[in-house]
């Protein structure tokens, strides 16, 4: 496929983790039709970017209606997330934010890993799951409530928080051993059950622990978020106007204390 000069492989490469070649090969051909839609003779990068996006998440969804109390509702929810993942050290940058819809998501935070990684540290771990319930705590600091928005934070925040203590020995109180032995289908690589070799009170020690790790984890998003206010309503407000802004934007407001061209809104 001919590529416009501007196109940054390594850049894609590290927004598609995991592709398989025939991933790739989806994705390659994506971008091509968006850029013979656009009449191009080459794909760029906008094409790529979208592209990843759309085998990612979805296509967007621009049409769907949402009233402006949701917007600003999922424009705090993606600062928060974008917020926390930027101040913390063991976090993968953040690349994209954005409001708009793709598929059954309302509005996303893109991160590009520096570098390939076999191995997570527990603060790695520790870092990312603050990150991931940034968007949870933002909506309870400005609105005073929750919603459903971040059912999938939550459910991928547990999952981590059970492997820290269950398979990698990340706990203080559990000590150094796994918990549970899993059987697998080995040709498909999937998970179809799991043997308890653990009492009633240590499974209630584990739930205890995951719990802990996951409370810790919001204190911290809380904590950089009631310190950052400034910087979230900033960010929040140019979601608002733009729907999405990269890291270059992020950085103009964290960072360079830039203003959105918007103001932000009251609470």
């Amino acid at each position: 496929k001919p590529l416009a000069p501007e196109v940054e492989l390594d850049t894609i490469a590290k927004q598609t983790p995991g592709f398989t070649g025939a991933d790739i090969e989806n994705l390659v051909n994506e971008a091509a039709i968006l850029a013979a839609r656009g009449n191009k003779r080459a794909i760029g990068m906008f094409e790529f970017q979208e592209a990843v996006e759309r085998v990612i998440a979805g296509p967007e969804r621009r049409s769907r209606l949402i009233n402006e109390h949701e917007k600003r509702i999922i424009a705090y929810h993606e600062a928060g997330h974008a917020l926390v993942q930027h101040l913390l050290e063991n976090t993968d940058p953040v690349h994209k934010v954005s409001i708009v819809s793709r598929g059954m998501m309302g509005g996303y935070t893109m991160t590009l890993p520096e570098d390939d990684r076999t191995m997570y540290s527990k603060s790695k771990f520790e870092d990312e799951l603050a990150a991931m319930l940034g968007g949870r705590v933002a909506e309870q600091c400005v609105f005073g409530d929750v919603t459903t928005g971040a059912s999938n934070d939550l459910q991928r925040a547990t999952k981590i928080a059970r492997s820290m203590v269950t398979e990698y020995g990340m706990s203080e109180v559990l000590g150094q051993r796994t918990f549970g032995q899993k059987d697998e289908l080995i040709f498909l690589g999937r998970e179809i059950s799991e043997q308890r070799d653990y009492s009633e009170e240590v499974a209630t020690q584990i739930d205890r622990e995951i719990k802990a790790i996951i409370d810790r984890a919001y204190a911290r998003a809380l904590e950089i978020i009631e310190t950052s206010r400034d910087k979230l309503d900033r960010l929040a407000a140019m979601l608002i106007e733009k729907e999405t802004i990269d890291h270059a934007d992020l950085r103009a407001v964290i960072d360079g204390g830039g203003v959105a061209s918007a103001e932000a809104a009251t609470v």
